[in-house]
């Protein structure tokens, strides 16, 4: 905005001394002239068009020398574009003075000096305002990479803990089923064995009592240990295990878009098809890409596990498709086997509710 108004200022003092001219259509002519040219100057991407259009008239000033009372205004462009040899031809001796009144040359050397000054304050300013907006725009970018490395770092805290969490649930189970599942089991021997040497009848319903007691405690046990299991599986890495056992083998893609919040039951689905429809590569395909999708819907969960060999026909005989299809099935879902010249596909879908 600066710089229109300091062009504005620049054309005023032009067309003051080009008003002190006694050839009123001669002035008109000029000013036309100067206001086209710092027009195009301006206006036009080819700074080396704008360079020879400033020297042009510059140069005009020695036959025309009325022009000269464009020079605050031409010496403002030469400035602008950083070629203020272009504005030279003007500093020549005009070769009739008689044609140039006093005030004209006052006026156009005081325009000339200010335009200078103006555009060199102006260049300044922008040289500023464009360094603020470099140091606005690397501070924007480290701030992005700031959070993005934040977000990685809250993530992979995330992913710490659940694992640590899930390492003990895992822990746990084991200590329930190593310990307490053991006792339990030894007790139930225990009372088996009393009651088939028991002899006093007052003693058989206590003892049967007993026994039906440490039976629910069992199952109570195993319930809570198969609980704690299935609820540890990690469905990611169980994948990327799967995956990474192929790799020397196959070149294999995983995208998974599923929260971590799912049932177990849909956990160990998921898990047996995936290992499932790996094997069978490993034993049937020719080819060497495997790609494997997992994706939440609002609906259900869907899974895609697909290689690119040649498989003309489907052989729907074997146990690894029928338990695949049992897996699916026990969650009310559905599963298709879709073979091709192009490749085999198993695709899944499993509702939520």
């Amino acid at each position: 905005m600066d710089d229109i108004f300091q062009r504005l200022a620049a054309a005023l003092l032009c067309a003051v001394a080009f008003s002190f001219s006694g050839d009123f259509s001669g002035s008109v002519a000029g000013m036309l002239v100067l206001l086209t040219v710092s027009s195009l100057s301006a206006l036009l991407t080819d700074k080396r068009i704008s360079s020879v259009l400033i020297m042009l008239y510059s140069a005009a000033v020695v036959f025309f020398p009325v022009l000269v009372c464009g020079a605050p205004l031409i010496v403002y462009e030469a400035v602008s574009m950083k070629k203020k040899w272009t504005a030279l031809p003007m500093l020549l001796v005009v070769p009739d003075m008689a044609e140039i009144v006093p005030m004209q040359m006052i006026i156009s050397a005081a325009g000339a000096f200010t335009a200078y000054v103006m555009r060199g304050r102006v260049a300044a300013l922008e040289e500023q305002v464009a360094q603020l907006r470099s140091m606005r725009d690397e501070t924007a970018e480290i701030n992005m990479q700031l959070d993005d490395r934040n977000r990685r770092l809250t993530e992979a805290q995330d992913n710490e803990v659940r694992l640590a969490t899930l390492r003990e649930r895992n822990r746990i189970a084991r200590e329930i089923h190593d310990n307490v599942g053991h006792m339990l089991t030894r007790s139930l021997l225990q009372s088996a064995a009393l009651i088939v040497i028991n002899k006093d009848e007052q003693l058989k319903e206590p003892l049967e009592s007993l026994k039906s007691t440490l039976d629910s405690a069992m199952t109570s046990i195993r319930q809570s240990v198969h609980d704690l299991h299935d609820d540890s599986v990690d469905l990611r890495k169980v994948i990327d295990d799967s995956a990474s056992s192929v790799g020397e083998r196959f070149s294999v893609t995983v995208e998974y878009d599923i929260s971590d919040d799912i049932p177990a039951k849909v956990k160990l689905c998921i898990a047996g098809i995936v290992k499932e429809s790996i094997s069978n590569a490993v034993k049937h395909s020719t080819g060497d890409r495997i790609f494997i999708s997992v994706r939440e819907h609002p609906a259900f969960y869907q899974l895609q596990v697909e290689d690119n060999g040649a498989c003309k026909e489907l052989a729907d005989t074997g146990i690894g498709l029928k338990n695949m299809r049992d897996r699916a099935e026990s969650l009310r879902g559905v599963i298709s086997f879709t073979p091709s010249e192009t490749g085999f596909r198993v695709f899944a879908s499993l509702p939520k509710n």
